[in-house]
């Protein structure tokens, strides 16, 4: 009678350490399951150095502001450059060469991303620089080819008011697209990108309108 009762036991016992590990697995097959029925989830929502998504997915904002940013920012190094043997202003000197340093690494950094995208990157014009707006007609602030011309011809106290007049709106211009970028695109370091220039931008202009004595 004690070993029926003990095989039993046993038996029970059996059932029970079957039933548990069986549950066991199940959660551990449908653990792995489930990540790898998200898409391979994790894989596909991290860029290739492991950033989140937020910052490694982009959309066709996102691909319109680096293409419209970069002619945009190449036309204000050309003028930026004229600077350095036209003005007389030692401020409008520098605020030339701060434009320049903070402008060109960005274009750099927003052709990476085209050419990482697919994406066509815009074509320099002759000499490196796009020198009007012709085919930018829709970038806010582009100067035309007449403009720019017109800048080049001055020196002295006129090259440093027509210079701080026409960049406070070409820098309008670009803060328009930033903020676009801000609230519609996607891409987490164009995002980035678009709140340094909002605030670098703003101040700048801040600056031009007060050399221009309008502030």
């Amino acid at each position: 009678m004690s070993n029926s009762i003990r095989t039993l036991a046993r038996r029970a016992a059996l059932v029970v350490a079957t039933s548990a590990a069986a549950v066991v697995l199940a959660a551990c097959g449908g653990d792995g399951a489930d990540r790898a029925a998200a898409g391979h989830g994790d894989a596909a929502s991290h860029s290739p150095t492991g950033a989140p998504s937020s910052a490694g997915a982009h959309n066709a904002q996102d691909v319109a502001f680096a293409q419209g940013m970069i002619p945009h920012h190449r036309q204000a190094l050309e003028m930026a450059r004229l600077a350095g043997d036209r003005a007389s202003s030692d401020r409008v000197k520098d605020l030339a060469g701060r434009i320049e340093k903070a402008q060109d690494p960005e274009i750099r950094t927003m052709t990476g991303w085209l050419k990482t995208w697919g994406e066509d990157v815009p074509a320099a014009s002759g000499g490196g620089m796009d020198h009007s707006a012709s085919g930018h007609s829709g970038v806010p602030g582009m100067m035309g080819a007449e403009d720019m011309a017109a800048l080049e011809r001055l020196t002295g106290r006129a090259f440093d008011v027509q210079f701080l007049t026409l960049m406070v709106e070409h820098h309008e211009g670009a803060v328009d697209m930033a903020r676009t970028e801000q609230g519609k695109g996607r891409y987490g370091h164009a995002k980035s990108m678009a709140d340094d220039i909002v605030t670098a931008q703003k101040a700048e202009i801040g600056e031009m309108n007060k050399l221009l004595g309008k502030s």
